[in-house]
C-alpha cells in the first residue's frame, strides 16, 4: 500500500512498476476474495470517468489514483492545496435512544457523558481481553444521539459486534428501565473528505456558515449550495480539512461541486502516505484485535475517569496494561538506505535479538526519507533509540523517532 517515489531514476529495471506495486499492496489487503464481488460507493462511475485506476480495498473497488497523476504528486498537492478523497467505503451510522452514551460508553473506553455535542472524538471498540476490533470516529449529536463511523474492511466483525452487543444492552435493566438504544446504518450514503491547507477558502466560497466558527474537532449541518450536510472539520492526512457525509442521491452532485480546481480529486495511493506521515493508524496493519490501545499509543482515547472505574467492555486487560505497563509499544523510525515494509524484523544493534517488526512503511514524500511504524519491546521504545531493521535480508540502521513524521496543521480557531 506504500507509495514509492515516483521520480527516481536508479530503479533496477527488473523493479515492479511503482503503480503496479502500490496496487500488489492495496489488492493483498483488500478483503475481498477475487470469487467475492466487490462493492462500489455511489461514486464508482464519477471516478472511472475521471481516469481512475480502480482496486480492490476492504471489499469495495477503489480509486488508486488518477489519469497520469501519481500518488507522490497527488500526494504533495494536498500538502500544499486541496484533495478530494471519496471514503464512502466507510460505514457510517446512527445510534438514538435514551440509553446511547451509557451503552456507547460501555462499547468503548471513552468518556462521551463530558462530550460536547457537536463534537468529535476518536475512540476504540474493544473485545473482552481489551484487543482493538476497530478504531472509530464518534460524534455526539446529543445525549441520546450518535453518529459513528467505522472501518470497511471490519464491516461484517462490527455490524455482528453491535448486534450482539445491542441485543444485550437492550435485555438489561437500564435500558428496560429507561428505554433501549436503536441503531441505523446508512447504507450507500457517500462520505468526502475535502483536505489541505486551501480546503476551508474553497468550502467557504459554497456555504454561508461561517467556517471559522467550525473548528478542529466540532461539526454542524451546513448548507452547501441547497444542501443541508453534515460536516466534520478533521480528517485523515494531519492536513486542515473537512469529512462531509451526503445522503445517496445527492453524493454525484455534492462531488462535483467539491472538486473544481484547485481541488484534484485523490486516491487511496496518496492518502496512506498522507496517513503515515501524520502518525495515523491503519486498522489490519498498525492495529487489530491482540492489540490494546495501551500498546498502541492510544491511551489518550480513554477518559481520564475511566481508566480505573473501567465499567467498559475489555477493561481488565487495558487496566493491567496501564498499571503494569504494556510488553511492546508503537514507535515510529527514520530507516536509512532502503524502506522497511510491513513485516519487517526489528533488531538490537549487533545482535540476533529481535525486538518487534514493522507494520506500515514508506519513503516520505515530504521528507525525503524512510519512515516506519513498528511495535518494539518497552524498554526500546524511547526517542532517538538505535536499533536495526532488517529490509530484503540486509540490516539498515534506524532511529526511534517521535510521531508525527510531519507537523499536523489542523485549524483550531
Amino acid at each position: 500500500m506504500s507509495v514509492l517515489t515516483a521520480s527516481r531514476t536508479a530503479l533496477l529495471r527488473t523493479r515492479v512498476p511503482v503503480a503496479r506495486q502500490t496496487w500488489l499492496r492495496f489488492s493483498a489487503r483488500g478483503m475481498a476474495s477475487e470469487a467475492s464481488p466487490l462493492r462500489r460507493t455511489k461514486l464508482y462511475d464519477f471516478h472511472v470517468e475521471n481516469g481512475a485506476k480502480m482496486v480492490p480495498f476492504a471489499g469495495y473497488s477503489m480509486p488508486l489514483s488518477y489519469g497520469s497523476v501519481g500518488a507522490v504528486a497527488s500526494h504533495h498537492h494536498v500538502r500544499q492545496s486541496v484533495g478530494l478523497f471519496d471514503v464512502g467505503h466507510m460505514v457510517q451510522s446512527n445510534f438514538r435512544g435514551p440509553t446511547a452514551t451509557a451503552f456507547l460508553e460501555w462499547l468503548t473506553p471513552s468518556s462521551l457523558h463530558s462530550l460536547p455535542t457537536y463534537s468529535t472524538t476518536l475512540s476504540v471498540l474493544l473485545n473482552d481481553r481489551g484487543g482493538i476490533i476497530d478504531d472509530t470516529v464518534i460524534t455526539k449529536h446529543a445525549e441520546d444521539a450518535y453518529y459513528v463511523v467505522t472501518n470497511a474492511g471490519r464491516r461484517e466483525r462490527d455490524l455482528a459486534w453491535f448486534r450482539e452487543r445491542l441485543a444485550e444492552w437492550n435485555a438489561g435493566e437500564l435500558a428496560r428501565e429507561k428505554g433501549p438504544v436503536e441503531h441505523e446504518i446508512l447504507e450507500d450514503w457517500g462520505l468526502l473528505a475535502l483536505q489541505g491547507p486551501e480546503a476551508a477558502q474553497y468550502l467557504q466560497g459554497l456555504t454561508s456558515f461561517d467556517l471559522r466558527e467550525l473548528t478542529f474537532g466540532k461539526c454542524a449541518f451546513v448548507p452547501i449550495e441547497g444542501f443541508n450536510l453534515h460536516v466534520a472539520r478533521g480528517g485523515y492526512t494531519g492536513e486542515d480539512g473537512f469529512e462531509i457525509s451526503v445522503p445517496p442521491s445527492q453524493t454525484l452532485e455534492v462531488a462535483q461541486l467539491l472538486s473544481k480546481p484547485p481541488v484534484q480529486l485523490t486516491g487511496l495511493g496518496a492518502r496512506d502516505s498522507l496517513r503515515l506521515e501524520a502518525g495515523m493508524c491503519l486498522y489490519g496493519q498498525d492495529l487489530d484485535e491482540d492489540t490494546t490501545p495501551i500498546e498502541a499509543g492510544l491511551t489518550w482515547v480513554i477518559g481520564k475517569d475511566r481508566r480505573e472505574k473501567g465499567g467498559f467492555i475489555g477493561a481488565e486487560g487495558v487496566q493491567k496494561h496501564l498499571k503494569e505497563g504494556p510488553p511492546r509499544r508503537r514507535v515510529g523510525l527514520i530507516v536509512e538506505g532502503a524502506p522497511a515494509r510491513q513485516g519487517a524484523k526489528i533488531y538490537a544493534p549487533s545482535t540476533q535479538d529481535q525486538l518487534g517488526a514493522v507494520t506500515s512503511g514508506i519513503p516520505s514524500p515530504t521528507l525525503g526519507k524512510n519512515i516506519a511504524m513498528a511495535y518494539v519491546k518497552s524498554g526500546w521504545h524511547k526517542k532517538g533509540t538505535e536499533v536495526e531493521v532488517d529490509v530484503r535480508n540486509k540490516m539498515r540502521k534506524a532511529v526511534l523517532t517521535p510521531m508525527p513524521f510531519v507537523s499536523t496543521r489542523y485549524y483550531r480557531g
